[in-house]
């Protein structure tokens, strides 16, 4: 005897139209953006539609807009061709563009439009999170994670590499354009002077087009050398020893790079850096992150491989963001400077800032000139600064970890740091929001 089975028709039409609350259950992750993104403040996102479109079209909603692409990046989504293909495909995507069809262009017209506002929301959902008791701000941790730039190392060359290049297209261009007016002569002999014959060869253009952005990134090599040279003492003309001191004279000129420093012609603004897969253009991605619910309070973004210069606008982005100053920051060695333990001190901050790699610390001396070093290095010794240290990588790793592991985010989808922070603001508050959903509905339980 065959089972008896459920009802299967799926030709069937339905009687009445559906509910698109029915389509997703209560909790879902849609939902919660739906409602966060209905309580901001979305002003700046309507001004530039308020005198209407001059071509007569009708703008699609910027708060539907939002909520498609703040639950992009929530679900690890960043394509603007793939988020247009889940608004056709995925229920989640369907439910939050309630019959809109956005293309893939209108998407990616939208995020660029509106790319720095997003800054400005960040904001928003940090002190919506705030509001609803789950940023507490008695313990933060601040750390740097490398993403990957919109530009690729094999289209970076160095120093020494472009005045070679450099010579060598300048010679190149200097024989194709003899050849050139060689050609012209006895064309002219040939067909008379009268006849056209003096377009520049596609060959030489390609040349002199590539010497053009040679000898630019050349330039940006070099102003920024002596940018750094200036920060070192030196001067124009400085031959002599450093800053008039004992030790051998400066082995470069003022404002010449190493013949191995890089430059990058797709994204200039990039630096190379060493991350997980090696070194790669890179930018460096800072986040605070409060320890209660593990919520983004502040975050940035910089071309310096390094962390040492970020501690301190990181704990006034909290400031900022929050309206007050954490109690406690917690940071790996990166951070380490007697400005940064000086800073933390006249905040009265308790900072836990470690010395070296855990289980490896730096027991050099400390210099009797650095007293808040000094009294760091005293607090990290005793146990209660040894637990607190213990913190760290729990409250702020896995926060990367979400961000690339599970969202995927592993590289930019623009160029320049300016872009680029923005984007980052928008993954912070995405994975925020993602974290709020699950804070406020184990609050509720």
């Amino acid at each position: 005897m065959p089972s008896n089975y459920r009802t299967y028709q799926p030709e069937q039409s339905y009687l009445l139209p559906p509910s698109l609350s029915d389509w997703l259950p209560e909790e879902h992750l849609a939902f919660f953006i739906s409602e966060a993104v209905d309580e901001m403040d979305l002003s700046a996102f309507y001004e530039p539609l308020e005198q209407g479109d001059p071509r007569g079209k009708q703008p699609y909603h910027p708060a539907m807009m939002l909520k498609v692409l703040i639950y992009a990046y929530a679900t690890g989504t960043f394509s603007s061709r793939r988020i247009a293909q889940k608004i056709e495909e995925d229920v989640a995507f369907r439910v939050l563009a309630a019959g809109n069809f956005p293309s893939h262009r209108t998407i990616c017209d939208f995020r660029q439009q509106h790319l720095q506002k997003f800054v400005e929301l960040f904001v928003q959902v940090v002190l919506i999170a705030k509001g609803s008791g789950l940023v507490k701000l008695g313990r933060v941790a601040i750390d740097g994670t490398k993403v990957k730039a919109n530009a690729s190392r094999h289209k970076a060359m160095s120093y020494d590499r472009m005045k070679e290049e450099e010579q060598r297209l300048v010679s190149e261009i200097a024989e194709l354009t003899g050849q050139a007016e060689r050609t012209d002569r006895k064309e002219d002999q040939e067909y008379g002077s009268e006849k056209r014959g003096d377009e520049v060869p596609e060959e030489l253009k390609r040349r002199k087009s590539r010497l053009k952005k040679i000898r630019e990134a050349k330039k940006r090599l070099e102003e920024r050398q002596a940018e750094e040279d200036r920060q070192k003492g030196r001067y124009p003309g400085d031959k002599g020893k450093p800053n008039g001191k004992k030790g051998h004279p400066y082995q470069k000129e003022f404002g010449q790079p190493k013949e191995k420093a890089q430059e990058n012609f797709t994204d200039p603004q990039s630096r190379i850096m060493k991350s997980g897969n090696g070194f790669e253009q890179c930018y460096n991605a800072q986040a605070c992150v409060d320890e209660a619910n593990q919520i983004i309070v502040a975050a940035g973004l910089t071309n310096c491989a390094a962390d040492n210069a970020q501690l301190i606008p990181m704990v006034e982005a909290t400031q900022a963001n929050t309206g007050e100053l954490p109690e406690q920051v917690l940071a790996d060695a990166g951070y380490r400077s007697e400005p940064n333990f000086e800073y933390l001190e006249s905040k009265n901050i308790d900072g836990v800032i470690a010395f070296g790699r855990e289980g490896k610390e730096n027991t050099a001396p400390v210099s009797l000139s650095n007293p808040a070093t000094q009294r760091m290095k005293e607090k990290l010794a005793s146990a209660d600064g040894e637990a607190a240290y213990r913190r760290r990588k729990v409250i702020v790793e896995p926060v990367f970890g979400w961000i690339k592991q599970v969202l995927g985010f592993r590289q930019f989808s623009f160029r320049g740091p300016t872009k680029n922070n923005a984007e980052w603001h928008l993954v912070c508050l995405a994975i925020n929001l993602r974290r709020m959903s699950t804070g406020i509905r184990l609050a509720a339980a």
